[in-house]
């Protein structure tokens, strides 16, 4: 069985992330690479482990988190889909069950607002993670007056927190912005789509999405 360590530990994925992340630096992107892909891995396992998923399902979710961008090292577009590719190819060398395989693929292959669909539960997870991890130190530039609105908007979150309520069936994403940074207007011009994303993901897993901003409910 290949487990989570066994992919952290694989020198051919290290390298698509940091290659990957590096392309993303050289677009303009904010941080893409091991701090991000890590985060995710971990959010998204916990959230199917609080949910009650079985251990392995949810190693699954964790798996999927850590590889869902490999794809931008081909190029930002259409990188969920290289992505899937290139996951097959690697987790099929490394004799992962086939079935296992697919619900991965499947997983990375949706996990981008632009074509993204939660097929499962492991990519319902996934874009969760993935949409909520929005904060300060995934900002790579450094100069505020050349900030454009992806790094005021990031750079603006001083705390986020994805919360699965499993009493009352809500996913919300709580998050502390300064709003001298930016207009809280400005998170949903670039984020709406993430946003209804989360939405579509949290009523495959049986819950109801909320966005909690400054302690305002917005959506």
């Amino acid at each position: 069985m290949i487990t989570y360590k066994d992919i952290k530990s694989s020198r051919e994925i290290q390298t698509y992330i940091k290659r990957a992340d590096e392309t993303l630096a050289a677009l303009g992107y904010t941080e893409h690479a091991f701090a991000h892909v890590g985060k995710v891995a971990e959010q998204a396992q916990q959230i199917l482990k609080v949910l009650g998923y079985d251990d392995r399902t949810a190693e699954l979710a964790k798996i999927a988190g850590y590889m869902h961008d490999i794809g931008n090292v081909v190029n930002r577009v259409d990188h969920a889909q290289s992505g899937a590719i290139m996951a097959f190819r690697i987790l099929d060398k490394m004799g992962m069950d086939v079935d296992e395989i697919a619900t991965i693929v499947s997983a990375i292959g949706n996990h981008d607002e632009s074509t993204a669909v939660p097929v499962n539960e492991v990519a319902a997870a996934l874009i969760l993670a993935d949409k909520s991890d929005v904060r300060r130190t995934r900002v790579r530039n450094r100069v505020k007056a050349s900030f454009d609105i992806h790094d005021r908007v990031n750079y603006s979150v001083e705390s986020s927190n994805l919360v699965i309520d499993t009493e009352n069936k809500y996913s919300i994403l709580e998050l502390k912005i300064d709003t001298e940074m930016f207009a809280i207007m400005d998170y949903f011009e670039i984020f709406l789509g993430r946003m209804l994303l989360c939405r579509r993901a949290s009523e495959f897993l049986k819950l109801r999405f909320k966005l909690v901003i400054n302690g305002v409910e917005l959506l």
